[in-house]
């Protein structure tokens, strides 16, 4: 599934100690984020009406990406990003594996 077309403007949560992007506290970089959200694996609805979107870089590292629609129009805003590891990574591939079966 793809989250928004190309024309679909990416903002994201600035760190006010820093004034950089939150998610590269987490080593995560914009292009990462929007790698992702260009084409996830999981998009699913998250709590206070953010969604979270799964889904591996083009370089090959898993992600979950926190986001929310924008207040602005045409606009997606992320709020955190971080790697997929451990647990969390095996059953994203769990979950994955058993949606290509059923196909």
């Amino acid at each position: 599934m793809r989250v928004w077309d190309a024309q679909v403007r990416l903002r994201f949560y600035r760190d006010p100690n820093t004034d950089l992007p939150h998610l590269r506290r987490h080593g995560v970089t914009e292009d990462e984020a929007e790698d992702v959200l260009l084409s996830p694996g999981e998009d699913r609805p998250g709590h206070d009406g953010a969604r979270v979107a799964v889904g591996q870089t083009q370089s090959g590292r898993y992600l979950r990406i926190i986001y929310v629609a924008d207040a602005e129009p045409d606009s997606v805003f992320v709020i955190t990003a971080y790697e997929l590891t451990g647990k969390p990574l095996l059953a994203y591939r769990k979950r994955r594996r058993r949606g290509k079966k059923k196909r």
